[in-house]
């Protein structure tokens, strides 16, 4: 039976990892080691402490990172506005996908987990899918909501906002994906040792 002081000790931990991992989420975006250089681009890993929040500690505490990471891409593109900021300073564009990072990235980890027993393709395959909920929902919701704005932003005509989009998805999205199975998997395999438990 779970006593008082265990439930209190649970909820402080979960507590103590969204700061840290809040923390770690902004302090990427300010010191821009958040976006990794890549030959034709720059790959981002702001969203990865959610995923890392979600499979470590549940959904709540991956959604509650993935708010902090929405709020603070809002701030960056009102404090340091570029071409698009005017699209991605709309809360449901910049907060809603962040948080949905988390809920689908712990729910994609626990049934791998719990229907095929493997640890690593869970955290692999929740990587895959917390990057891609990021890219899909964050372009998705620009199409459907942004749509006009884009396109007058980009000097495009609305019938070009789809492939111009499904460009960026393409590729910013797999280097992304890739990236994020490369940190997430070890990183995540060695904080379960540490913890001792089991997802």
């Amino acid at each position: 039976m779970e006593t008082t002081s265990t439930k209190q000790k649970f909820g402080t931990r979960q507590l103590v990892l969204i700061g840290m991992l809040s923390g770690i989420s902004i302090f990427m975006g300010i010191t821009g080691i958040g976006f990794i250089p890549l030959p034709w681009m720059k790959a981002s890993i702001m969203h990865v402490p959610v995923i890392i929040g979600a499979v470590l500690e549940g959904p709540i505490v991956g959604a509650a990172v993935g708010l902090v990471f929405g709020l603070f891409s809002i701030y960056q593109n009102i404090t340091t506005p570029a071409l698009l900021s005017p699209i991605f300073m709309n809360p449901i564009i910049a907060i809603v996908p962040r948080v949905l990072i988390g809920i689908v990235s712990y729910y994609v980890f626990k049934f791998v987990k719990n229907t095929f027993h493997k640890e690593k393709l869970g955290l692999t395959l929740a990587a895959i899918a917390g990057t891609a909920t990021n890219t899909i929902g964050v372009l998705g919701l620009t199409y459907i909501l942004a749509l006009d704005k884009f396109a007058a932003l980009k000097d495009i005509s609305n019938s070009a906002v789809a492939y111009a989009l499904t460009a960026i998805g393409t590729t910013n999205g797999i280097p992304e994906v890739l990236v994020s199975v490369l940190i997430v998997v070890p990183v995540v395999t060695g904080l379960f040792k540490i913890y001792k438990r089991k997802k």
